[in-house]
């Protein structure tokens, strides 16, 4: 790990810091064996052009089903019952992922969780629907970690589904908060994939511009075929010839890593503004010219500060010690958390009792406090914007993923400030 290492970390955080994040951790006390554990069905691209992302997704949940059964499991009424990841390969289409809840179904796993593609949640969250009123005996609660499509919880929400993200008018607002203030830029080249995400990232982009820097022109407004290019080359030319001072990108996966990787080859000397900058190789692919040139939006980062942050940060990479395995999405564990939290609340695993227990749910890390909110089942929590620069400079501690880069805070926006207004009308299940 660059910058900062896991010992000079420990050094720094108290010793009741580290007692009290880490111990429950890795001093795991034994759990009933006899008892069955409670499954959770991951159903995500393992294979294909986005394995990677997958592959970290899965990294994430498995450190939070390891931190909730460190700490005893998910404690019912007849004893403690240790959590369980199952993981599925949608192989990141709708139609296998469709495959894939059926057979979690059929082995009786009552919670699935997604993400990595909105057009997929959308055809689980419709077919959970019609699973949960054919077969109330066999429910299914939707734990969505990144699919952002706003509609998810708005016009199209559902009691059966809770995303753990900000979608993507929340993290459009934060980048746009800092775009607003940068007053060098005048020209913005949209740049996203061609589906629904990508879509709801050009359409938030113009709200957010047209609100807050109405002077900016946007040139250009290009979609790409998800997962299929694999020369960004000649775009990285379009962008340029544009004079865009400026863009803005919801790409994720190879379509994000290609891209500035690109840029970086073609010395393209343009701000990349993205919902994901931040991870899966895309630091490392933009090297020194994504110093000062890239910012990103997440739900935090591992330089958000703190103590107790710095040892969960820390603690996650003592569990995962190559720095290609060195991405930590917090709401991803804190999801697993939360999960076990409206368990215990509940005093079953019933996955119709769960989800009334996590509706208003609220979980405070001791440095993140996040509220599921009931309305439409969209969790409120604070956002950060940050920049790319050498590990080492100010405000820049730890790097990603062993690249000798990572991001310091451009702006902090609290949670109730990233809140918006929902359209959602839930309707609830009589029982």
């Amino acid at each position: 790990m660059g910058g900062m290492g896991f010992r000079d970390l420990l050094a720094k955080c108290s010793k009741a810091v580290v007692v009290g994040v880490l111990g429950s951790i890795f001093a795991a006390p034994a759990l009933a064996a006899d008892l069955a554990p409670i499954r959770i069905a991951m159903i995500e691209g393992m294979s294909g052009p986005f394995a990677n992302a997958g592959a970290s997704v899965e990294r994430n949940l498995r450190f939070g089903v390891e931190r909730v059964n460190a700490n005893g499991g998910v404690v019912l009424p007849d004893g403690k019952h240790p959590l369980q990841l199952v993981v599925l390969d949608g192989k990141g289409s709708s139609e296998a992922s469709l495959v894939q809840l059926r057979a979690a179904i059929d082995q009786g796993i009552g919670f699935v969780t997604q993400g990595n593609s909105s057009a997929v949640a959308a055809a689980l969250v419709d077919a959970i629907n019609k699973q949960n009123v054919r077969d109330p005996g066999h429910r299914v609660v939707f734990l969505n970690y990144s699919a952002d499509d706003p509609a998810l919880t708005n016009e199209d929400c559902s009691f059966w589904h809770f995303r753990f993200d900000a979608h993507a008018g929340m993290r459009m607002n934060a980048l746009a908060d800092v775009i607003q203030r940068e007053t060098s830029v005048k020209k913005v080249y949209l740049f996203n994939q061609d589906y629904s995400f990508g879509h709801d990232v050009s359409r938030e982009a113009r709200r957010a511009l047209k609100e807050r820097r109405p002077d900016i022109a946007i040139v250009a407004d290009e979609f790409i075929p998800a997962g299929r290019v694999k020369d960004f080359a000649p775009y990285i030319a379009k962008i340029r010839s544009s004079g865009a001072d400026a863009v803005i990108t919801g790409n994720w996966g190879n379509d994000l890593t290609l891209l500035v990787k690109a840029a970086r080859e073609q010395d393209l000397d343009t701000h990349f503004y993205t919902f994901y900058g931040n991870s899966l190789g895309a630091p490392a692919a933009l090297g020194e010219a994504g110093v000062k040139h890239v910012v990103a939006v997440a739900d935090w980062h591992p330089n958000a500060g703190g103590a107790v942050s710095d040892a969960y940060y820390g603690a996650f990479r003592t569990r995962f010690l190559a720095p290609a395995d060195d991405y930590l999405f917090l709401r991803m564990p804190l999801m697993i958390e939360m999960l076990a939290n409206a368990m215990q609340k509940a005093r079953s695993a019933d996955p119709t009792a769960v989800a009334h227990a996590l509706e208003g749910m609220k979980l405070d890390t001791g440095f993140q406090t996040t509220e599921m909110r009931a309305a439409d089942h969209q969790l409120i929590q604070p956002l950060y914007v940050m920049e790319m620069d050498k590990s080492g400079t100010p405000g820049v501690h730890f790097d990603n993923e062993g690249s000798g880069y990572g991001f310091r805070t451009l702006l902090k926006v609290p949670a109730a400030n990233t809140a918006m207004p929902t359209t959602c009308q839930m309707k609830r299940p009589a029982s």
